[in-house]
């Protein structure tokens, strides 16, 4: 007991720790708040008049297709159409019909606005005639949104590789793993006491990541748990392997780092380019993240169909990951 309250002692001190644990739910607020932001303004037109240079009906009219600006004085419209920073289509009257003015820095889509705006202006009594149905405005970041809340919830279930891997390696680096070679201590205690912190704090990190990234039922969110204990435990393990085979700090940061970077891409290309290869797909069940990101994908979803098979392989991973740690100490004592 004394060892866990020291090893939760050390959380403290560790910055890179404290970061790690808190970046994900700052990451997962973001996108919460992000997933709630109105886009549709990005794609509206922007006009620009002088005052009394254009009829009210024209005035009606515009505001019908986007937002109008109106200028005092001509300097004062040209010198808004010549920002830089905006897009907007100066509108004049040209006879019986209208003419734009435009700086020639827009985007290419406000261009063609401007060079077809004459013509629908013309045929603006036969498109009153024309039955407008408005469909529902699809949600921008509704395609990538949870594929950017699972990669956010494998990073925070990466926080007990990075704080098990750093806290042996700064013990090395003390000359605490002297010590703690010479003390009266079992090597079942010795990993508890390594991976229950980090252990603990992945998913905890993890935990809070999920309630505020997904909204889902008693059920699924069990089955989350569930998804997170395993995932949380294998990525402790992996830490005490980096922190064993890590000489010094800036060799374990790398390690980290690369394991980091494996436990993030192989799951994306497995969910993004290798679906129908089932040969590849079943291969990138070799690294755990990608059960994890499956499963967490089919639960974001609101469906169970792989889950059953994802959390299985995670407690394949589980027991091989803790196997393999321990014939490697004996092999190294």
């Amino acid at each position: 007991m004394k060892g866990l309250i020291y090893q939760l002692k050390s959380v403290r001190k560790d910055k890179f720790c404290i970061l790690s644990f808190l970046l994900p739910i700052v990451v997962a607020i973001v996108l919460n708040f992000a997933g709630s932001i109105d886009l549709s303004s990005l794609g509206e037109y922007y006009f620009c008049i002088v005052t009394d240079d254009v009829t009210p009906e024209t005035e009606t009219w515009l505001t019908r297709y986007g937002t109008l600006t109106i200028c005092q004085t001509r300097e004062e419209f040209l010198s808004a159409i010549n920002e830089p920073s905006t897009n907007l289509i100066g509108i004049e009257m040209d006879g019986n019909g209208i003419q734009t003015i435009i700086s020639g820095d827009e985007l290419p889509l406000w261009q063609q606005a401007a060079a077809t705006l004459p013509a629908l202006y013309e045929q603006r009594d036969m498109s009153n005639e024309i039955h407008i149905q408005t469909l529902k405005r699809p949600d921008v970041l509704a395609g990538i949104q949870h594929i950017f809340m699972a990669m956010t919830l494998i990073v925070a279930m990466f926080m007990g590789c990075t704080f098990n891997a750093m806290n042996i390696i700064s013990e090395k680096e003390d000359g605490v793993a002297l010590i703690n070679e010479i003390l009266p201590i079992t090597p079942r205690q010795y990993i508890l006491q390594k991976i229950f912190i980090g252990f603990i704090f992945g998913c905890l990190s993890a935990i809070v990541t999920a309630a505020i990234c997904f909204k889902i039922s008693p059920v699924r969110a069990t089955t989350m748990l569930a998804l997170i204990v395993l995932s949380a435990f294998v990525a402790a393990l992996i830490g005490l392997l980096v922190g064993r085979f890590s000489d010094g700090l800036m060799v374990g940061v790398v390690y980290i780092k690369i394991v980091m970077i494996v436990f993030m891409a192989v799951p994306l290309l497995k969910y993004l380019a290798f679906a129908e290869n089932k040969m590849l797909s079943y291969i990138c069940y070799l690294i755990p993240s990608s059960a994890t990101f499956e499963g967490i994908m089919d639960l974001a979803n609101g469906s169970m169909t792989t889950i059953g098979k994802d959390l299985l392989i995670l407690m394949a991973h589980c027991t091989g990951w803790f196997l393999s740690y321990l014939l490697l100490s004996k092999r190294q004592k």
